[in-house]
């Protein structure tokens, strides 16, 4: 299966494969964007087994580099799939996703169902 782009309520998703490329750099995240910009999609929802380890560990970093590039490029990114374990492993990743999710730029949630409906919300 390949990205697809997809319409929620309104919304243009780019909706990724969980086998595409991991995105495990800044550069990875900037290709995956710089692939989505002439789409029209607002949102791009990636499952999480697209992430490494080091996303979730954020002494790496590398979860502050990937969601400052979608900021500055006005587009969402909404990580989809279970993060239970590494936010229960670490506090200062579960203030993180509950802080990111109250905004309008990065979620992390269960479903891709749960993401339709909080779009449609």
């Amino acid at each position: 299966m390949a990205d697809t782009l997809q319409d929620f309520t309104g919304t243009t998703v780019l909706v990724c494969d969980a086998d595409g490329a991991a995105i495990t750099s800044e550069q990875d995240a900037l290709d995956l964007i710089g692939s989505t910009m002439f789409t029209g999609a607002e949102w791009i929802a990636l499952p999480v087994s697209r992430l490494p380890d080091a996303f979730f560990d954020l002494r790496t970093r590398l979860a502050g580099e990937v969601a400052q590039k979608f900021v500055n490029y006005r587009l969402g990114l909404a990580v989809i799939g279970d993060i239970a374990h590494h936010a229960a492993a670490s506090t200062a990743l579960a203030d993180f996703v509950r802080e990111t999710n109250k905004g309008p730029h990065l979620w992390f949630l269960d479903s891709i169902e749960t993401f339709g409906t909080r779009l449609a919300a």
